[in-house]
């Protein structure tokens, strides 16, 4: 039986991995005023017909420290490519000079940042209720085991465990993610 039990715990550990990976991409995406190819990864393009994502019909690189610069592979995109910036939640103004598209971040003013760091924060908080959930669901699974007492509280302990390690990761997140932000 414990077998299923080592089992269950190995399966927790990897929902709660992803967790983690999902919320460090969701973090890459906000802006920090300093250049980051992650920032353009939710933005999508028309491309012949089909909604792609900008990644895969570009190459974006860091030209400077707060610039990005966008060169599609097929240069009839790019009309397309500065709609689906300007389209976006980003607030950026792209510029078009015929080959590609840059994109210079704006420095970040400091009631920003700190709004941004409370967006962080609430990310981070629904990465831990994540956490938390896959929790819930690995305790019950290992409840209806019907192990003996002991070998119970020890697994439910393990999943405690556990939850406790990628809890004080996810905080370590938040906290890099936030130091970033309010570094001037």
């Amino acid at each position: 039986m414990s077998e299923q039990a080592d089992l269950i715990l190995m399966e927790l550990e990897d929902h709660m991995t992803k967790t983690v990976e999902v919320l460090r991409r969701e973090f890459a995406a906000v802006r920090t005023g300093r250049a980051n190819p992650a920032l353009l990864d939710k933005i999508s393009v028309n491309y012949y017909g089909v909604e792609t994502q900008l990644k895969q019909i570009s190459a974006i690189s860091v030209v400077e420290g707060n610039q990005l610069y966008i060169k599609p592979f097929d240069k009839s995109v790019l009309k397309g490519i500065e709609h689906g910036i300007q389209a976006s939640d980003l607030g950026l103004n792209p510029m078009n000079d015929g080959i590609g598209i840059r994109l210079i971040l704006p420095a970040l003013n400091e009631q920003r940042r700190r709004e941004l760091v409370k967006d962080i924060e609430r990310m981070g908080e629904h990465g831990k209720v994540g956490v938390r959930n896959v929790r819930r669901d690995g305790n019950e699974h290992i409840k209806r085991l019907e192990l003996s007492e002991d070998d119970e509280k020890g697994y439910l302990k393990d999943v405690q465990d556990l939850t406790d390690r990628f809890i004080k990761r996810i905080d370590e997140e938040i906290k890099i993610k936030s130091d970033e932000l309010l570094k001037i």
